[in-house]
């Protein structure tokens, strides 16, 4: 299991640091409390998520630096599925951000920890963290930072950490997810965070921004679309 002491840090990042104050005013968000939703969590299957859009594939590395599609980083490149496999949590990030991106990290890392604790959701579940900074969030870097985030819980769904091999393959992808990243002049890069909940037929279903990126939400959105699969939650939308 990942140090608690880093959870805690990333829990306080948005109150104690001058950066995460930053954030504050570019997302528009204030800080919320580790502990506890700030709003009510509906029960699974008592709502629809209809289909957004195709979520977007595309070439990225793991931690090894081997070629995967984003869609099935578990799967080399050539033996790829027609769609996604299980349903996928996507975070868009990267390791050097000061602000948000713990705050999502240690979001990502709560949802892990839940999920760890139903065997059927971990089992058809996988988290995916990728970087939009390649220059610097190399294989070693992610791998780096997997390690610093990810659960050694066995019972825990997978988490891929990824970046892309160069700006030419992951231009497509961010102009896929909406997600614009802009370069300051000392290098820092401006965002505002997102994340997306895709489907196993490979359908964008949710978009969460920071503030409700409440890993109780996520989980109960994740459950939706599994009784949704299982003929329990309605019909499927198309």
């Amino acid at each position: 299991m990942r140090p608690a002491s880093l959870l805690g840090l990333a829990a306080l990042a948005a109150a104690a640091a001058p950066a995460a104050r930053h954030a504050v005013a570019h997302e528009g968000h204030a800080p919320r409390p580790v502990a506890a939703a700030i709003f009510p969590i509906p029960a699974p299957g008592s709502y629809r998520l209809p289909p957004i859009k195709r979520a977007a594939g595309g070439t990225v590395l793991d931690e090894a630096g081997r070629p995967r599609d984003l869609l099935a980083p578990d799967l080399p490149a050539p033996d790829l599925p027609e769609v996604a496999r299980g349903i996928t949590v996507l975070a868009l990030i990267y390791t050097r951000c000061g602000d948000v991106c713990p705050l999502a990290s240690a979001d990502m890392a709560r949802l892990q920890d839940l999920a760890a604790k139903d065997p059927a959701v971990a089992r058809r579940t996988r988290l995916v963290s990728l970087s939009f900074d390649p220059e610097h969030d190399t294989p070693e870097v992610m791998r780096s930072f997997a390690a610093a985030w990810r659960s050694a819980d066995p019972a825990a769904p997978a988490w891929a950490f990824l970046t892309a091999p160069g700006r030419a393959e992951l231009a497509p992808i961010l102009a896929a997810y909406g997600q614009r990243v802009d370069a300051g002049p000392d290098g820092s890069l401006t965002h505002v965070f997102r994340a997306f909940l895709i489907d196993s037929e490979g359908r964008v279903r949710n978009i969460y921004s920071l503030d409700f990126f409440e890993p109780a939400l996520v989980l109960a959105d994740i459950r939706t679309l599994l009784l949704e699969g299982a003929g329990s939650g309605g019909r499927q939308g198309r």
